[in-house]
């Protein structure tokens, strides 16, 4: 996903917090493990700790994971998701 992708989906969720809060905490939830999964690197490079790479790893692609999981959701009529269109 493209930073432009995250603040569409962002914006979606800041203009209805009040009407989706659920889904607005999964998706700071989701940017949080991102965010983390980019610092997570540092320890790999400067202290030479190759075991928190798959945890970096799945923190950067938790933003995509789940978007496609509620896009699948979303298409298979399980959930209803109103941001699909702000990736789009």
């Amino acid at each position: 996903m493209t930073v432009n992708e995250l603040q569409r989906i962002k914006r979606w969720h800041v203009e209805h917090r009040v009407e989706h809060p659920l889904e607005y905490h999964a998706w700071d939830l989701a940017l949080t493990a991102w965010m983390l999964g980019w610092v997570g690197w540092f320890p790999i490079c400067a202290f030479g700790q190759p075991w928190t790479a798959p945890v970096s790893l799945l923190g950067i692609f938790t933003p995509s994971l789940y978007v496609a999981w509620r896009k699948r959701a979303h298409l298979r009529h399980i959930l209803r998701c109103d941001w699909i269109e702000a990736v789009t």
